[in-house]
């Protein structure tokens, strides 16, 4: 985790960011359909869900699978469940019958996903502490 003073839409002026993984703001599920893999990734708390939505855009997703994801992503908002899911096109070799790939039917995207790093207000980080997979004595 690292800190900055740079200027975030939801930040205290002054009050700087900080680096963490996805994986302390939600959980996720991922599955498919033929060669598409589904995640879908909801927030612990429905007080981040506008951070997510800020955060999760269909480009920044496509580019953390990079080449894995061969066709286009796309994001459907369900702001009753505090949730966004994706929708990851080409991106399991064909799918489940005819691919060669150890995880042909997209049950670990859920987990990348949530390996992405965000940069969120420190009060959110705070806040966040102590969810998903943050190292026990990690400070702000």
């Amino acid at each position: 985790m690292t800190t900055s003073d740079s200027p975030h839409p939801a930040s205290a002026p002054g009050e700087g960011t900080a680096r963490i993984q996805l994986v302390d703001l939600a959980h996720a599920r991922s599955g498919d359909k033929g060669d598409t893999a589904n995640v879908g990734v909801i927030a612990y708390d429905p007080a981040d869900y506008p951070l997510l939505r800020e955060l999760l855009t269909v480009e920044r997703v496509k580019a953390h699978f990079g080449p894995l994801v061969k066709g286009r992503v796309e994001r459907f908002e369900l702001p009753n469940l505090g949730a966004l899911n994706f929708l990851l096109h080409g991106a399991l070799g064909g799918g489940g019958t005819v691919s060669l790939m150890t995880d042909a039917q997209g049950k670990v995207f859920s987990t990348a996903l949530l390996r992405m790093e965000v940069e969120i207000p420190v009060h959110v980080a705070k806040r966040a502490r102590g969810r998903g997979r943050m190292p026990a004595g990690e400070s702000w």
